[in-house]
């Protein structure tokens, strides 16, 4: 979850290395910070700013699958090139400290992908791929799955969540898992983005002092730092369209139901869902198509069912712009002038597009956080509960168990922040109890039929645009997170497609642009958010500042 909107509900509008290496880090916080950051001979421009500059640095799936059908590299070599960048760039280096484990099977996966492929040929654009998934997802395979927690440190999931087993059958090499905010940003009211107890601190690859947002920070910093072809996050409110904004990815957050939550260490069923994190629309497009689809452990996916065009890459279309009719949210903007200017500049760019635009203020902005935050307490204290109840090897088998776990192990799982919702959670009652069920429906119908289906229907919009969030703020131990405002908030609560997408740069910080609408409208989303990208051709690489530069 992720700070987004700053209303009354502060902190609680949420944001969303082995277990040897973790282990290891548990001495510190925030990892030390090199004496000076090592950059690239190709500068803050596309293409360039890396620690060491090599060929599959900011390379996207398109041109990594070509590489591999002329034969001028494999999967294993690809997969290799991958692990040598991870351990220069995430644990030398910079030190961006985002990929948590490594799996010990991926180059075994690798070569029997490739050999498949001289024998059969790919099984689609995804085949020998490296991509990388959040902690918080389970696989049936070497690695451990652990929310971040020291509870779960080094326990293994009897299988593989439905993402992972959709991208193995997609021919993915899941090269490893990434750092989170433990238990996904939701332990206590004044947490720090991207720290877990397992892995510790995240950092930002554009200035290594700034928080990379949400608890899919290790999947956003990693993609941004080319450590893999993209990433999966996960989103309750705001936890994979933060993190791209703050590391300057493209993060596509679907419709609930379009994808399976089996097997994913749940906060809220009511707003969970995956989604895919990349440098290019185009690839965030693939990786969600791989992971989409019916699931009968999953009731949601059902409603899929013929919602969805069968060929989601249809949608990217260089004119997406023209003769779109887009509200701009402006109850959503005001939080920093530069963000406001850099909306103003993407907007005009729209119109220049063919694109009609108009300014709207999106009911109910504010009114339904407590509602939100009372719904995810009481589906957090039972999700988890049941979720816990399948990993029987665990020293906890309930939040109850967390809870005294993480008072025992005080000094390693809380030396910065406490478990205020975790204890909060534990006190609500079932999911038949009044509180929850008039609260759900409240924050549903003020988000989705109130708020973002009358804006559309009042004013005839194909799509709301807003700005996703401000600049990366500094990563504070001592206070917790402090972001400025963001927009995620209407399409979590609601259950909404968001996807966001790189709009220009704050002191060399990265900020995003969102379009966001009605469920089942991401070939929509898609169309709109591809147009603005190639339209505009804003994402720059890191370049691993220890700071901000001003001159920027």
């Amino acid at each position: 979850m992720d700070d987004q909107e700053h209303s009354d509900m502060s902190r609680r509008d949420f944001l969303a290395t082995s277990a040897a290496g973790g282990a290891a880090a548990l001495a510190s916080g925030v990892m030390a910070t090199p004496a000076a950051a090592t950059t690239g001979a190709g500068g803050p421009g596309r293409g360039g700013g890396t620690p060491a500059d090599d060929d599959v640095a900011e390379a996207t799936i398109t041109q990594l699958q070509q590489s591999m059908t002329a034969g001028e590299r494999t999967a294993r070599s690809l997969a290799q090139e991958y692990l040598d960048r991870i351990e220069r760039v995430d644990r030398a280096g910079p030190a961006v400290n985002s990929v948590l484990a490594l799996n010990p099977e991926a180059l075994d996966i690798a070569e029997a992908l490739d050999r498949e492929r001289q024998a059969r040929g790919p099984r689609g654009p995804l085949h020998g791929i490296p991509i990388l998934l959040k902690d918080n997802i389970d696989t049936g395979d070497g690695m451990a799955t652990t929310a971040g927690s020291l509870a779960l440190a080094g326990s293994r999931a009897a299988g593989d969540a439905a993402v992972a087993a959709r991208l193995r059958a997609a021919g993915c090499v899941l090269l490893g898992k990434t750092n989170l905010s433990e238990w996904a940003n939701f332990r206590s009211t004044r947490s720090t983005s991207g720290w877990s107890g397992v892995g510790r601190q995240t950092r930002n690859p554009y200035a290594l002092d700034r928080n990379p947002c949400g608890s899919s920070s290790g999947s956003g910093a990693a993609v941004a730092a080319s450590l893999c072809g993209a990433a999966i996050g996960t989103e309750t409110d705001g936890s994979v369209v933060c993190p791209a904004n703050a590391n300057g990815i493209v993060g596509f957050k679907p419709t609930l139901g379009l994808v399976s939550r089996t097997g994913i260490i749940p906060i809220a069923h009511s707003q969970d869902t995956a989604g895919s994190m990349a440098r290019t629309v185009t690839d965030a497009v693939a990786v969600l198509a791989a992971i989409a689809g019916a699931d009968p452990r999953d009731g949601a996916t059902a409603a899929a069912a013929g919602r969805m065009p069968a060929d989601l890459t249809a949608s990217l279309l260089l004119d997406g712009l023209r003769g779109a009719r887009l509200g701009v949210a402006r109850n959503y903007t005001g939080f920093h002038e530069k963000c406001d200017a850099l909306l103003e500049d993407a907007l005009q760019a729209m119109r220049g597009a063919g694109a009609e635009v108009l300014d709207i203020d999106l009911a109910n902005k504010g009114e339904y956080g407590d509602a939100e935050y009372e719904v995810l307490l009481y589906e957090f204290k039972a999700d988890l509960n049941a979720y816990l109840a399948g990993r029987p090897d665990l020293p906890a088998q309930s939040l109850a168990g967390l809870i005294d776990f993480n008072r025992n192990h005080a000094s390693e799982e809380m030396p910065f922040f406490q478990q205020e919702i975790f204890e909060q959670a534990e006190e609500k009652g079932d999911l038949q109890e009044a509180a929850y069920l008039e609260a759900l429906a409240t924050s549903k119908r003020l988000s989705g039929p109130e708020g973002i289906d009358a804006a559309l229907r009042d004013h005839k919009l194909d799509a709301i645009v807003a700005i996703t969030g401000g600049p990366a703020w500094h990563t504070d131990l001592v206070t917790g997170d402090h972001g400025l405002g963001g927009c995620s908030s209407p399409a979590a609560v609601a259950g909404y497609p968001h996807i966001t997408v790189p709009m220009g740069y704050v002191f060399g910080l990265p900020v995003n642009i969102s379009f966001f609408a009605a469920a089942w409208s991401e070939a929509t989303l898609i169309r709109l958010a591809y147009a603005f990208e190639q339209l505009t051709r804003h994402r720059q690489a890191p370049r691993y500042l220890p700071t901000v530069d001003l001159d920027s």
